[in-house]
Order: C-alpha cells, then structure tokens, then sequence
C-alpha cells in the first residue's frame, strides 16, 4: 500500500512539474490544447504539490511507525524527501532564467553580419539609425534595451 501510495505521489509531483516545461519551451511548436493544459497544470501546481507533499509525508509517517527495518523506512524517508524537493523545485520560475533581458547589444554592418540568407530580424528604425535583432536571439532574451539615434527604445519578441 505504501510503494503504491508513494510511487503515485511521486509520478504526480513529477508529472506537474515536467509537463509545463516539456510543454513551453523555445523552438517547439505547440498545439492550443496542450499548451492550454500546461497553463491550467501551471495554475493549480501549487496546491497539486501540497496534496502530493501531504501525501506522501503521511504514507511515510505511516510507513515508518509500522515498518522496522532500518532500510526501508530509509527508502521509504527517501521517497517523501523526492516528493518534497520536486514541490520545491516547482517553486522555480524557470522562465525567468532562461528569459531574461540582454545586456548591452552590440552590432557589426549589415555586410559583416554573420546571419544566414534565411535569417528572420526584428527590423527598427529610427530617425537615420537603423538596426537589426535576429529573432534567433532574441528567442532567448525577449527583450532588447538599446539607444537608436538618441532614442531609448525596447525591442521584443
């Protein structure tokens, strides 16, 4: 009854904190259903990880009182502790890390640029400044705070 309970929370507290990740990430095309249920996943993790936390945390406290040898009730501490640390790690805005604002840009011209013919920009101009931000950085960053002919601008994407 406790491996079942255990590995039942442990799935679920896996599950909740893998799928948004799997789900969004850059460079992946999603589907508006899937995506639709990595959000709702996103909005109710939190509880969905305090059940699974509770859970556990009570399986293995039952486990423990019932259960005398030494090495299981050590497997048995191990799954609540791998229970509890997916529920921290699910704390984590991930996206933050990944996404977040480049440093000063820097720009070669448009002769010396290294870009495949292909290559998608976000094009800004201003006054008689141009410049050009590959999408493929800026697929990382999101956001590009930059000065063009004495103006501060932001590009984004």
């Amino acid at each position: 009854m406790f491996l079942l309970c255990c590995l039942l929370t442990i799935a679920v507290a896996f599950g909740l904190l893998l799928y948004p990740l799997y789900v969004i990430r850059p460079f992946r095309a999603q589907g508006s259903s899937e995506l639709l249920a990595a959000l709702a996943v996103m909005r109710y993790r939190a509880a969905g990880m305090a059940v699974c936390v509770a859970g556990a945390l009570a399986a293995g406290i039952w486990y423990w009182v019932h259960e005398t040898r030494k090495v299981r009730r050590f497997f048995s501490a191990l799954g609540v502790l791998i229970v509890a640390g997916a529920a921290l790690l699910s704390r984590v805005n991930v996206y933050e890390l990944m996404f977040h604002p480049s440093g000063r840009p820097t720009f070669s011209a448009a002769g010396q640029a290294k870009l495949d013919g292909d290559e998608m920009v976000i094009a800004v101009k201003v006054g008689r400044s141009a410049r050009a931000y590959p999408i493929r950085s800026m697929s990382y960053h999101h956001v590009v705070n930059d000065v063009l002919d004495g103006v501060p601008i932001v590009a984004t994407y």
